[in-house]
């Protein structure tokens, strides 16, 4: 269920015909891998036009900047969130969080293409990252994020397993993070399987039904991930610091 404030901010950036998709926590929510989220996550177009469309609903929702950078496509386009927090009616003390670029996920006309739409009626529908999407957004350093990972895996296979595209099974047999159910899908789709073993070794030892070593892979494999955005961080990192100095130096300036 999602809380009526965020279900009203939603409703006003849709209302403003701002081409944004729900991840985070809401989005996990949606999707029955979570119990509750705080937050309002979007990713955007980075286009003008789509900014100034932003802009209007932020300015009715009362949205306002809480932290650096501020709301400008540059920032954007380098991976930077932008943070505001609603004063409105209805929507107070209400956090968005909103971001144009996602490490490991694709360009945002591939997302809006396989977006999930929820229709409630008009400027009710709902706009989410895709299922599949959502879990490459979630790659991150952050540890209580890969049980959610796992969690979405399995909805997905529980909600697709009566049908198999190849799609599907190659999603399944790519981010699962269950050892035993590994395992089960590489002797059901063998030959998929091995054909992605490149991408993924350690789908070798789910084909040979090595349970103990494929734990340890997959437990290796997250951690190479983990690392993997830590250095994507740094960067934007350094760049946050240094809009901080200077936001600093600015109010500190007579």
């Amino acid at each position: 269920m999602i809380p009526s404030p965020i279900r009203k901010a939603l409703s006003t950036i849709r209302r403003h015909r701002v081409q944004a998709l729900l991840m985070g926590g809401q989005a996990c929510v949606l999707y029955g891998a979570a119990q509750f989220g705080r937050d309002l996550d979007l990713v955007i177009l980075a286009d003008p036009a789509n900014y100034g469309r932003l802009r209007a609903a932020l300015d009715e929702l009362g949205a306002e900047r809480i932290a650096v950078p501020d709301l400008q496509p540059e920032a954007l386009a380098r991976g930077h969130a932008v943070h505001f927090r609603c004063r409105a009616s209805g929507v107070e003390g209400l956090r968005i969080d909103v971001m144009a670029r996602l490490r490991g996920a694709a360009e945002f006309a591939e997302l809006w293409d396989r977006r999930t739409t929820l229709e409630s009626g008009g400027d009710s529908d709902l706009d989410v990252l895709s299922l599949p999407d959502l879990v490459a957004a979630k790659k991150t350093q952050r540890d209580p994020d890969w049980p959610t990972i796992a969690a979405l895996v399995e909805i997905h296979h529980e909600e697709w397993r009566d049908d198999p595209t190849p799609d599907r099974v190659a999603f399944w047999l790519t981010e699962t993070r269950s050892a035993e159910r590994l395992i089960n899908l590489a002797a059901a789709y063998p030959d998929q399987a091995a054909a992605l073993i490149p991408a993924r070794p350690l789908l070798a030892s789910a084909i040979s039904g090595d349970a103990e070593t494929l734990r340890i892979e997959l437990n290796a494999e997250v951690m190479a991930e983990q690392e993997r955005d830590r250095i994507y961080w740094e960067p934007p990192k350094r760049e946050m610091e240094a809009f901080s100095r200077a936001a600093r130096a600015t109010q500190a300036a007579p």
